[in-house]
């Protein structure tokens, strides 16, 4: 019973929240991923026309521009970056990027859950939406022992959920936008 209740709330909070589209990921608020495609195009240059993936180092080759740094950055950030690098070939270089697939920006969710595993974040995803996308907790989940693990290494922290606060309408603050990489553990 608990899972199909944390469906059905993590469902009507998604339908409460705005959805996020490509041309939200264009105007600057997404910062790209490795695994992430994106298209670079010169205008009226057919031949600096391509779609390019974001490689694991975070960087990508582009013809006269070279290595070009997009993790991390938002595609108007790599756009002005092309523009700089093309000036000494094409001085008025007019670059668009435009995100095509957000394959990069990437969470897990393990355990206790009917459909555990990676899910895409298109570009953000709460912990609930997270929860209700892994198919919602097993009956021998412990809801109030959830934690989302952040970070790698040393600097990995864990931020704990308490499902049944959160859905009670209290500490709501747990229901936190996720980062890619994060791991949702539901022990």
């Amino acid at each position: 019973m608990n899972g199909m209740r944390m469906v059905l709330f993590a469902a009507l909070l998604a339908l409460q929240m705005p959805a996020w589209s490509q041309d939200q990921a264009a105007s600057g608020s997404y910062r790209l991923h490795a695994g992430d495609s994106i298209t670079v195009s010169v205008w009226k240059e057919l031949d600096l026309q391509r779609k390019v993936m974001v490689r694991p180092d975070g960087r990508f080759s582009f013809p006269l521009a070279g290595e070009v740094q997009a993790a991390g950055r938002t595609p108007d950030e790599v756009r002005i970056d092309i523009e700089g690098k093309l000036k000494k070939f094409i001085p008025e270089a007019v670059v668009t990027v435009i995100t095509e697939d957000f394959s990069g920006n990437r969470i897990y969710v393990i355990g206790q859950v009917n459909k555990p595993g990676m899910f895409i974040m298109n570009p953000q995803l709460t912990v609930l939406q997270a929860l209700s996308l892994a198919g919602g907790s097993t009956p021998f989940a412990k809801l109030d022992d959830i934690s989302v693990l952040r970070g790698a290494g040393a600097a990995q922290k864990s931020l704990p959920f308490r499902y049944n606060q959160v859905v009670e309408g209290k500490s709501l603050q747990q229901n936190i936008a996720l980062e890619s990489g994060d791991v949702v553990v539901v022990p």
